[in-house]
């Protein structure tokens, strides 16, 4: 055991901020965290979707990671270029950084180059640039056909696309237009939020019916075509849109990929309790890695269970520092609000670890459930950063 230690933390989303925040609780100020991005701000993205019809700014919910500085957390910029996890070493923009522990949360990439034509033909509001634009769209619009789509059938924050047609259609009727507008959601997977079970995925189809959105499941879209304003599906079918409004495919980053740490799934594996990696000392959390659950999907990409991954982690890599036994676990426990607009949302909790199919309870929308995602909204951006 030596006098001390470096954890390189390779990502600034939720999972990296958790992490290294609950490394610095735990462990003497000896042991140097450090943190790295490639971007300069922490961006909060559950409030995408608020920014995306005016609800907030970019401004407010984005924080400069360089303000963990002040919590004795060693932050750094720049790309992450290659990750020898036998070495637990990263190039980050031409230089090497050595570490006795690794934490690989890198997310995911989006990629709408994957879809011909989809880039150019809508607007990808999983990102800051692309919630900006619709919301710039959306204040132009006085009428016709959204669609909101999603281009694959697993993506991280499953609700986020039914929350952002609800979100949509909400605005349009506040903006007298409701009545001129036809909103649709076309979605590659079979069902809403499938993994929670049959339960929930009716009760979000019965959300979309509610507000007047027409639903199409298991529509895998193949081509968009901005001129003409046009969707192809592998069904057959097509759909046209004036306004579209899309969620694009994932994949593991490139550094990820050509590093070799990409499994059979195309994302990085790991025990599903401890969150390690084959390698000792690398453990990998968040939106990068597949957990494979019973019924035969992944476990669903998103923020809480980052956050709770990141807690697991640290409180093992502490443990080991102080040459204790690691025995913190993930248990797969994990909950999302649903927005539906007008200042409500639904929230759904459970165990997704529960045999043989994940156990999720889908509470009915109130405005409680709204003002406690609003509630968790402001605590990370005063608190974490």
């Amino acid at each position: 055991m030596t006098d001390s230690n470096t954890i390189l933390i390779l990502g600034g989303g939720v999972g990296g901020v958790a992490t290294a925040r609950a490394l610095r609780k735990r462990l003497p100020r000896k042991h140097r965290i450090v943190l790295v991005d490639r971007e300069p701000d922490h961006l909060f993205a559950p409030s995408l979707l608020w920014l995306m019809v005016g609800r907030r700014t970019a401004r407010a919910i984005s924080r400069p990671l360089a303000r963990l500085a002040r919590k004795g957390i060693d932050v750094r910029i720049g790309a992450v270029e290659r990750i020898d996890p036998v070495s637990r070493t990263a190039t980050v923009a031409g230089r090497d950084m050595a570490a006795d522990y690794l934490v690989i949360t890198l997310g995911a990439d989006l990629s709408p180059e994957s879809i011909p034509g989809l880039a150019e033909a809508g607007h990808n509001f999983y990102t800051r640039a692309g919630a900006e634009a619709l919301w710039a769209a959306l204040q132009q619009f006085r009428g016709g056909r959204i669609a909101v789509l999603t281009a694959a059938p697993a993506y991280k924050c499953p609700a986020a696309p039914y929350e952002g047609a609800m979100l949509i259609e909400a605005w349009c009727r506040k903006q007298g237009v409701r009545d001129r507008v036809q909103v649709d959601v076309y979605a590659a997977e079979p069902a809403p939020m499938g993994v929670a079970g049959p339960h929930v995925s009716a009760g979000v189809v019965q959300l979309l019916a509610a507000r007047g959105i027409a639903y199409h499941p298991a529509h895998q879209v193949t081509a968009a075509d901005a001129a003409a304003r046009q969707l192809a599906f592998a069904n057959g079918a097509q759909a046209g849109f004036d306004l579209l409004a899309y969620v694009p495919p994932h994949r593991a980053p490139a550094v990820v990929r050509e590093s070799g740490l990409t499994g059979e799934s195309g994302w990085m594996p790991v025990d599903r309790h401890t969150l390690q990696t084959e390698w000792p000392g690398v453990y990998a959390i968040g939106d990068v890695v597949s957990i494979p659950l019973t019924l035969g999907k992944p476990l669903p990409k998103a923020g809480v269970f980052a956050h709770r991954e990141a807690g697991v982690v640290a409180e093992n890599i502490a443990h080991a520092i102080a040459g204790r036994t690691q025995t913190a676990r993930f248990d797969g426990h994990g909950e999302c609000f649903i927005e539906i607009g007008d200042g409500k949302a639904g929230f759904g909790s459970g165990n997704f670890y529960a045999e043989p199919t994940p156990e999720v309870t889908l509470r009915q929308p109130g405005r409680r459930w709204h003002l406690g995602k609003v509630w968790i909204e402001k605590a990370w951006l005063y608190t974490q950063l």
